[in-house]
């Protein structure tokens, strides 16, 4: 997930870079959702999750 973030926000650079603004802009919104999304889900695994035996 972060990753895919990651990614994202890259393609927003570069597309903001080269003059494509509306799509920099949605790619970065996308990128920061998905980092958000990925903290949360981080968080809940660990404080839920599985205790290795």
């Amino acid at each position: 997930m972060i990753s895919y973030a990651i990614t994202f926000f890259i393609i927003g650079l570069i597309a903001v870079a080269i003059g494509f603004g509306g799509v920099g802009g949605v790619a970065l919104n996308i990128g920061w959702i998905l980092l958000a999304v990925g903290v949360v889900l981080f968080i809940i695994n660990a404080l839920t999750g599985r205790k290795v035996v």
